[in-house]
């Protein structure tokens, strides 16, 4: 299937290469969504992780002409994504997160199990979204992404053993904020 996606993905680069820019909409159909999900835990709300998706794929539209012929098209288009959510934290200085007001009533025992996972769901993205941002992009990319630490190097423009690293210390920056919510020593 990885073969299959890379041949594709060459395929497409060079039509768009040739002048078929309409065949870019197969690039944004594959990879908006997972670029989106990806940008949802660095920013930490969904509005917010539209505007960097978007410039993500208008910058990528624009640089496909320019890149490498030998290019991971994956990886390249989450480096303009960790790019563009940088600049957004830059910018912003201020980290959000989904609110779970907690107001409403469980009234079945799946409700209350929805409400429960929910619950348990935004106290990860919580304590996530405390692991400092070059350790979380880190995370985020091996962890999530599934992308290895070379992988995660390139994208993010550091060494594998620097990626290792931060990994590594935001598992454990992580492991200590998650430990303190349930009640842990967080030690």
């Amino acid at each position: 299937m990885k073969e299959s996606r890379l041949l594709n993905e060459a395929q497409i680069i060079a039509q768009v290469r040739t002048g078929r820019n309409d065949v870019f909409g197969e690039i944004i159909e594959h990879d908006q969504r997972p670029i989106i999900c990806y940008l949802l835990r660095m920013t930490g709300n969904y509005e917010v992780a539209q505007d960097p998706a978007q410039d993500t794929f208008l910058q990528a539209f624009r640089g496909i002409l320019k890149t490498r012929s030998d290019l991971s098209l994956k990886a390249w288009l989450y480096r303009i994504a960790t790019n563009n959510a940088n600049q957004y934290h830059r910018r912003r200085r201020l980290l959000s997160f989904i609110p779970f007001t907690g107001s409403e009533s469980a009234d079945t025992p799946y409700m209350s199990a929805f409400a429960d996972q929910l619950i348990e769901k935004v106290a990860l993205e919580e304590a996530l979204l405390k692991v400092p941002q070059g350790r979380r992009v880190c995370m985020a990319l091996h962890f999530v992404e599934g992308f290895t630490y070379k992988d995660v190097g390139a994208i993010v423009g550091i060494s594998e053993e620097s990626v290792r690293k931060r990994v590594a210390r935001g598992s454990q920056d992580f492991r200590n904020v998650y430990g303190i919510r349930l009640g842990g020593t967080g030690e």
